[in-house]
């Protein structure tokens, strides 16, 4: 024999279950702990949880699903990347079902309505594009895109050069900046010598000015 709960009872029990219960043996201030629930977004996350999910498994209580949020964050910190491989394939599927329905629900209206037929067939584009993005989410995860590096070689006359990447001014060691210096050679320096002075004859100013 069931037994059917009161209202009363049954606010009761919705009551418990937004209550969060927290066990801590830091000694921090109620405030203190109050602030980095806020600001940890754990909580906030376990609150939506029990919110949206109300309609479809009912009550849910705000500890456990606290709980369980901080069990998938610890397990993500850990590399164990399973929890989010298993959710992102559950809503690639839920996606790809929403678009079939919808498409289905276009084909139906095609006949008729085509305003209709135009609305659903977008929702199912969009859920389609959306189940297609989740994909590509999960083949990252599973395996990472590989990264090649461009590199330049030089070389001039015999010393080759690798260049990896632009850096900044300075940033040589001491000992690469003194044996860059070293290859190129100094500039010997000429000293300077007074040049000899020719004699211009008599002739040659005459001629020079008869010329001009």
């Amino acid at each position: 024999m069931t037994t059917k709960k009161t209202p009363a009872a049954t606010a009761k029990t919705a009551a418990k279950s937004n209550q969060l219960h927290i066990t801590d043996t830091s000694g921090k201030s109620e405030e203190r702990l109050r602030a980095e629930l806020a600001g940890g977004g754990m909580a906030a996350s376990a609150v939506i949880l029990t919110t949206f999910s109300k309609g479809t498994f009912g009550e849910l209580a705000l500890t456990e699903a606290l709980a369980v949020v901080r069990e998938q964050a610890k397990a993500t910190h850990a590399g164990d990347l399973s929890g989010a491989e298993t959710l992102l394939t559950a809503q690639a599927m839920a996606l790809d079902a929403i678009f079939c329905e919808l498409a289905r629900r276009s084909a139906v209206n095609m006949g008729e309505y085509l305003d209709a037929s135009e609305r659903y067939m977008r929702l199912a584009l969009k859920a389609q594009g959306q189940c297609r993005a989740t994909l590509e989410t999960l083949a990252a995860i599973k395996n990472p895109p590989v990264v090649f590096a461009k590199q330049a070689n030089i070389n001039n006359g015999g010393q080759q050069q690798v260049n990896n990447g632009a850096m900044a001014p300075g940033s040589l060691p001491r000992e690469d900046r003194k044996a860059a210096n070293e290859l190129v050679p100094p500039v010997p320096k000429v000293a300077a010598t007074a040049l000899p002075c020719i004699p211009i004859s008599e002739a040659a100013v005459n001629v020079c000015s008869t010329r001009s």
